[in-house]
């Protein structure tokens, strides 16, 4: 049975829960759906999407201001209708809670079936007012399914004074993309320590520059791959700790798995996850990994000292311990190594986008 399925996101600029729903959208392209993905934002696709999957942005720019507020909401949300009511799609899916609002509403008002779903920690949640929140718990409470990438995300999602109670939750943890073929490019002369991702505090690159700051004596480097607002205060830490020449900011690389098969070691310093894809990317090519035991996702990912670490202690000093430890362990980064590899069966695109699939079909009927 042929489908329509409208995704619903802000953009698909660069990020985790961006890439999981263009890879979504592609596997159910390659079914021989007919699929649509609606931006909310204009923002240049980080992915590579097929050829038979349109994009239709509603807004071209947001401007700031509360009037202009006003009017974002109101043409996000006709706009989404006349769509709805134009495509009459079998199913739409949004990702992220602002998207997640609009598209319900939308759907609500069609009548079409929708599936939403929360990627990251929910704590901006429990700053929503009053009004904010029942109309969160409305949307989130007729939608098919509520999904979250893990666990952790799921427990806190339903602890919110808003989404408390919420009985169509579902756990679908994210896949491992697969990567190319690793190059024979020299992509770095040095043995170097590598972290990935958005340039941004929750990331928690500063809490990693400080540990690598305070390893003993390694001729390595620290490659710090990816963009993001963060940038300049990132840059001002490394030159006031004099480490120019040691750690480096290097932008967003579309050959990742070089980088992974590589490094020495790869390191996720987050404050907090939803599911962390990097993670999955690193275990997925063998890299001997650790990660903070953040909220939420890399203690569903990493079974500590079986296939990665764990940091329990989220300081710079027992980051730098553990980046200590494993450096100078060669036993245990084999062991790491091979075991992380397993991570492409747990975390097969096939197994997940399956499940995707199945409530996709249960949510239409």
């Amino acid at each position: 049975m042929k489908l329509k399925l409208h995704f619903v996101i802000n953009s698909l600029h660069g990020g985790g829960a961006e890439r999981v729903l263009s890879s979504l959208a592609s596997f159910f392209d390659a079914q021989g759906h007919d699929v649509l993905i609606i931006c909310l934002n204009y923002a240049k696709s980080a992915y590579e999407i097929p050829k038979g999957i349109k994009i239709h942005y509603l807004l071209k720019e947001r401007k700031k201001g509360l009037l202009y507020r006003g009017v974002y909401a109101y043409s996000t949300l006709k706009m989404l209708v006349d769509i709805f009511k134009r495509d009459r799609p079998d199913c739409a899916i949004s990702f992220m809670t602002s998207a997640n609002i609009w598209m319900g509403l939308a759907a609500r008002i069609t009548k079409t079936p929708y599936i939403v779903s929360e990627r990251i920690n929910p704590d901006h949640i429990e700053e929503f007012n009053y009004l904010q929140g029942r109309l969160l718990k409305e949307v989130y409470s007729k939608a098919k399914s509520v999904v979250a990438p893990s666990r952790g995300v799921e427990i806190a999602m339903l602890q919110t004074k808003a989404l408390r109670g919420l009985e169509n939750t579902k756990v679908i943890i994210n896949p491992v993309k697969e990567l190319g073929k690793v190059s024979n490019n020299v992509i770095h002369t040095k043995s170097y320590v590598l972290a990935v991702g958005r340039l941004d505090r929750q990331k928690g690159f500063d809490i990693l520059i400080e540990a690598f700051s305070k390893l003993k004596k390694h001729d390595l480097d620290l490659l710090i791959v990816g963009e993001g607002n963060e940038r300049k205060a990132l840059q001002d830490q490394i030159n006031r700790l004099g480490l120019q020449n040691k750690i480096k900011l290097i932008g967003a690389k579309s050959q990742i798995q070089d980088y992974y098969h590589y490094a020495e070691i790869f390191v996720l310093p987050s404050r907090n996850e939803g599911y962390p894809n990097v993670l999955l990317e690193a275990l997925s090519m063998g890299c001997p990994s650790i990660a903070m035991d953040c909220e939420f996702g890399p203690s569903e990912i990493i079974v500590h000292e079986e296939n990665g670490l764990l940091v329990k202690e989220k300081t710079a000093e027992a980051l730098a311990a553990n980046m200590e430890r494993l450096l100078s362990d060669s036993l245990l980064k084999k062991k790491l190594s091979n075991n992380a590899r397993l991570i492409n069966i747990t975390n097969s695109s096939e197994e997940v986008f399956a499940k995707w699939q199945n409530l996709v079909y249960e949510s239409i009927q």
